[in-house]
């Protein structure tokens, strides 16, 4: 169990808070009793449901602030769920000004870098479609005074927040609108609406043209941005995903580079390391980012990639089986961390690091005879079937790869690295 389990815990037996759910539909809780265990802003934020201590998972509930003293508990539907799939977006490809030294992509390493790397390539005028943009608004703040109805289990509740403590990451205004942005550098499967929904309510309060609310994400050269709207401005549940797209820093990779790096690929033994078995390449680059900024332990990863404890050894472990992270042990605490090779890699600029990665794939037999087999085709790359796959696992035979379903589970993983290889072309 984490801190925040162990102490909850020991909150929710205190103040008896799942009776008092029970009998009344919600708990109000001070800041000052949380406190008497642990700070409240590290007791009380929960970005994606996964981060939610374990009492609270088990009995349905969630936590929004009423204000910088009191926090209310209940069953709440405080969660959004992000559409990931990449092939139900428009793409457009953008160039960062060639002059811009300090924004290259080897410097992004914070959601405030990342806000003005997508400013550089233009893509605030396109998403927004408004000319003319000034930024204005950002950092802590306090929310005002607002009323709002939010859907429970045992249906509607109406809440009351007197200057909660909120945070907005950029705002762009133009004549006809302010956006506000909320930004990640990770890629969680949800988020918390309150990071939408606060800053709405507040400045909805506060201009009279109308507040369009963005959540924002970076990662690898690509910028995702989603535009929500609420369609009842007093109601929490009422947000609506009205927009979508993904833009992707130019690298002009083409086919013949693929054919290069299968050429060039020196193969390797394989590591002690199990077989991977991480499906989604573009959340192992994404862990390499995060450590590229700090060392960080495996609650960390679960915390920043609303993944379970299983998942983020799962994402560690491929890191560490293409030689790009490492483990350093301080007593019993573990933390992640850049390999030397690894470090090396993500201070290249982005072409380079994309063929670098791809090439730390390419060391491998399995991820190699894929890639070969996906450019056989005449001119068009496919992506080979399973079968396919599993019949060129079994030729290898690699580490912890034993049984049928887990031939084909880890399959899986080959095809996903192999089409983030493939798609560094499109």
């Amino acid at each position: 169990m984490s801190r925040n389990d162990e102490a909850w815990e020991k909150l929710f037996a205190r103040h008896a808070i799942i009776e008092a759910v029970k009998r009344d539909g919600f708990c109000e809780i001070s800041a000052d009793s949380i406190r008497v265990l642990r700070e409240p802003r590290l007791m009380t934020k929960f970005d994606h449901r996964v981060n939610l201590p374990r009492i609270f998972a088990d009995n349905g509930l969630a936590v929004l602030p009423l204000s910088r003293s009191a926090y209310v508990i209940a069953a709440f539907s405080a969660y959004a769920e992000i559409p990931r799939e990449a092939s139900a977006m428009p793409v457009q490809t953008v160039r960062p000004p060639a002059y811009l030294q300090s924004l290259s992509s080897s410097y992004v390493t914070s959601e405030a870098v990342a806000l003005h790397y997508a400013g550089a390539c233009g893509i605030w005028e396109d998403f927004l479609e408004e000319e003319g943009l000034t930024p204005t608004v950002s950092g802590r703040m306090g929310s005002g005074k607002f009323e709002f109805r939010i859907n429970t289990t045992g249906g509607e509740r109406c809440l009351d927040v007197c200057n909660a403590q909120l945070e907005i990451d950029a705002a762009w205004e133009g004549r006809g609108s302010l956006a506000l942005i909320e930004a990640k550098m990770d890629l969680p499967e949800d988020f918390h609406i309150r990071q939408l929904y606060y800053p709405f309510r507040l400045w909805s309060n506060r201009v009279t043209k109308p507040v369009r609310s963005i959540f924002f994400n970076y990662s690898d050269g690509i910028f995702t941005l989603y535009e929500y709207s609420f369609a009842d401005p007093f109601h929490y549940n009422s947000l609506n995903l009205i927009r979508k797209k993904r833009y992707v820093v130019a690298t002009d990779i083409s086919r013949r580079d693929l054919e290069h790096l299968l050429q060039a690929a020196i193969p390797e033994e394989e590591p002690a390391e199990p077989f991977p078995q991480a499906d989604d390449f573009i959340r192992v680059v994404n862990l390499l980012e995060l450590l590229n900024v700090q060392p960080v332990s495996a609650e960390d990863i679960a915390a920043r990639y609303s993944f379970t404890a299983r998942q983020a050894a799962y994402y560690s472990a491929a890191g560490r089986y293409l030689g790009l992270m490492a483990q350093e042990r301080t007593g019993a605490a573990v933390r992640h961390i850049l390999s030397e090779q690894g470090r090396r890699l993500m201070k290249l600029p982005l072409r380079e690091r994309r063929l670098a990665l791809a090439a730390a794939v390419l060391k491998h037999s399995v991820f190699r005879e894929t890639l070969r087999l996906a450019l056989a085709g005449n001119g068009t790359a496919e992506l080979p079937s399973r079968n396919e796959i599993v019949h060129i696992m079994r030729e290898a035979s690699p580490c912890g790869v034993e049984g049928e379903s887990t031939f084909f589970r880890r399959a899986s993983t080959v095809r996903g690295w192999i089409r983030w290889i493939l798609e560094l072309c499109e």
